[in-house]
């Protein structure tokens, strides 16, 4: 392309929105090693850098697949439920306009989504697996499981954009994407198939329950990830307008009400303030908003918030049951409980309560609307669907994608028993015998480990 139809290109954009997203980007930039950091603090201090560093890889990998291909799969011309390769190494993919922005920029913020999502869905292998696998595994799951998804949902050729899905920033390709991925993971570390299994040295153990070991990372995790998100809901309006300005209020209202009840919550059972209470309070709101941010006002994001907070405490109660244990399952940084239910009912709830005369606050947007404000119960079971053909695809591509880097000679996803002490006696961690009855205590379900403070 010529350096004049780029400029040329590049003046139709808008300069105010250019810069919006490009800001939007810098900060949501940061929810990528953030999310290492929330799985750092909940593993002990032996495994803390090893559950960081995959986000890094992620960044990497992720970076370059969706320069190479990611981009023009999840985007490009194509069917229903892949893009073309008309834009692979983003051939032409310079300042023609996507909305108002130049388009390389919209690749750029899309290209985030994706790694947040690669990062939150290899937290399946916190503390278990083995780091060497995730990077072809990170490659082939954007290639395979995120980028199909997300073309389905948001491409304009997509079979489930087509149908009328209302999922404003990612209900099933972010949360249901990643929650489903994150908990097929775990699910074969338990019970690995191939060359893992086989293995006299990697014997799958069930994690002990443990408290989060670094309050510090979890603390600055929840300030990164919390900001990220309004900049993350609100850059998805792609311009600067009215209704970016709403995406970023509602999602902090919904963030506060899930952080408060479930703080409150713990509070009133234990008499002590709780700062993982608190992290995965916020976090549940976080994921409640994402499908509807542009789509409902602040008293419905409010509930929302309280809603995703209790539907996601109560999910939280599987990982402490017998029947966990006794399948060796293991929600590491309990993605199941938060990402994958709490995208299940934010995605339904989305075709509730969604409202046509919000969604067209930026003067553009025209929805049909959803169940209770505007009459529309056909919408109901589009996003029911939706969620279901969003966890069924997740589950079942990163299952079989792990499996099949499990048969590699060299690539064993999972760790040593030498590398794997959670399977061990508190005594042998040189932990307190508090530690060890907490660890085992079964009705202690609510809290996911609590970092309490007095």
């Amino acid at each position: 392309m010529a350096v004049s139809d780029i400029l040329a290109a590049w003046e139709e954009c808008s300069k105010i929105d250019t810069l919006f997203i490009l800001v939007c980007c810098v900060f949501c930039w940061l929810i990528i090693p953030a999310v290492g950091l929330g799985y750092s603090g909940y593993s002990i201090h032996r495994n803390g850098l090893a559950s960081f560093y995959p986000s890094l890889l992620v960044i990497a990998v992720c970076s370059i697949q969706w320069w190479i291909i990611g981009y023009s799969i999840a985007y490009g011309t194509g069917g229903g439920i892949i893009g073309g390769f008309d834009k692979a190494f983003h051939v032409g993919v310079l300042a023609n306009p996507i909305g108002t922005i130049p388009e390389i920029l919209f690749s750029e913020f899309q290209l985030i989504f994706c790694a947040t999502v690669c990062v939150i869905s290899i937290g399946g292998a916190c503390e278990r697996g083995r780091m060497l696998p995730l990077i072809p595994f990170i490659f082939l799951w954007c290639t395979f499981v995120y980028e199909p998804l997300a073309h389905m949902v948001w491409s304009e050729t997509g079979f489930l954009g087509t149908l009328g899905v209302l999922d404003f920033a990612g209900g099933t390709p972010v949360h249901i994407c990643s929650g489903a991925s994150a908990t097929a993971l775990s699910v074969y570390l338990s019970h690995p198939l191939f060359r893992s299994r086989r293995s006299a040295s990697r014997t799958p153990q069930h994690l002990k329950l443990h408290r989060p070991h670094n309050s510090m990372c979890q603390l600055l995790a929840l300030m990164i990830i919390w900001n990220a998100w309004l900049a993350f809901d609100a850059g998805t309006t792609l311009a600067l307008n009215f209704k970016s300005i709403m995406t970023a209020v509602v999602t902090n209202i919904c963030a506060s009400s899930g952080a408060l009840t479930w703080a409150l919550i713990t509070y009133r059972e234990t008499g002590k303030w709780s700062l993982d209470s608190t992290f995965m309070g916020a976090i549940a709101g976080l994921v409640m908003i994402t499908p509807s941010a542009g789509f409902i006002d602040m008293t419905t994001a409010f509930f929302f918030g309280i809603a995703g907070a209790l539907i996601c405490r109560q999910a939280l109660r599987i990982k402490f049951t017998k029947f966990a244990a006794h399948w060796r399952w293991v929600d590491n940084g309990d993605t199941f409980a938060t990402h994958c239910i709490g995208g299940l009912v934010g995605t339904i709830a989305t075709g509730l309560f969604a409202r046509r005369d919000v969604a067209a606050y930026d003067g553009a947007t025209e929805i049909l609307g959803g169940c209770f404000f505007d009459g529309n119960w056909s919408q109901l079971g589009i996003q029911i669907l939706e969620a279901v053909v969003g966890f069924v695809w997740s589950f079942v591509g990163s299952y079989v994608l792990f499996a099949l880097i499990d048969c590699i000679p060299g690539f064993e996803v999972l760790a040593t028993d030498s590398e794997i002490v959670l399977g061990m006696d508190a005594s042998q961690m040189g932990e307190s015998l508090y530690e060890a009855q907490w660890a085992e205590e079964e009705d202690y379900y609510p809290f996911s480990g609590e970092c309490r403070l007095d």
